[in-house]
């Protein structure tokens, strides 16, 4: 891999405190500044396509995210991706031929002391990597086939299903 692409679409990963009563509102992408600070050995550019809660990314939505990394010139694409929703995304990206995908996010703000998102975006960037061309799921420290996966939200992650 000599060139990442990141799309981004809000999520978790990118929640930040809004007001005084706790409620949260997705801000700045998160990823450029964790990519900075490891100081990672590959050149990327950010694509913040949206800021949206998976809950409310919408069939157009998924559609704008295809469009979008089918127009890259790259092949490895990373995306960044509200959890409830992110297996639905990735088998709209399933279409996408000879780029190879990989959707990951996070269970907590990546703002957060002990936040999963640096480990899930690590794991998502070692799948880019070594993943033959398709689209992959990283959460949990597992690479998941959309289609054989499932996120389980009274355990609050993903599993086989």
């Amino acid at each position: 891999m000599q060139h990442l692409c990141i799309v981004t679409t809000g999520g978790t990963i990118d929640k930040v405190y809004f007001d005084d009563l706790s409620t949260f509102q997705v801000g700045e992408p998160a990823i450029g500044r964790i990519l900075d600070n490891l100081g990672v050995a590959f050149t990327y550019n950010v694509i913040a396509l949206m800021r949206k809660d998976s809950l409310h990314v919408t069939d157009d939505d998924r559609e704008l995210v295809r469009h979008t990394i089918s127009a890259q010139p790259h092949a490895h694409v990373l995306v960044t991706h509200g959890t409830d929703s992110m297996v639905a995304t990735a088998r709209v990206l399933a279409q996408i031929p000879d780029k190879t995908i990989v959707l990951t996010g996070a269970l907590n703000p990546a703002r957060f002391q002990g936040s999963d998102a640096v480990f899930n975006i690590g794991c998502a960037i070692g799948a880019v990597q070594v993943l033959p061309p398709g689209v992959h799921i990283a959460m949990n420290g597992r690479v998941w086939d959309p289609f054989k996966v499932r996120k389980n939200r009274d355990a609050n992650r993903f599993e086989a299903g």
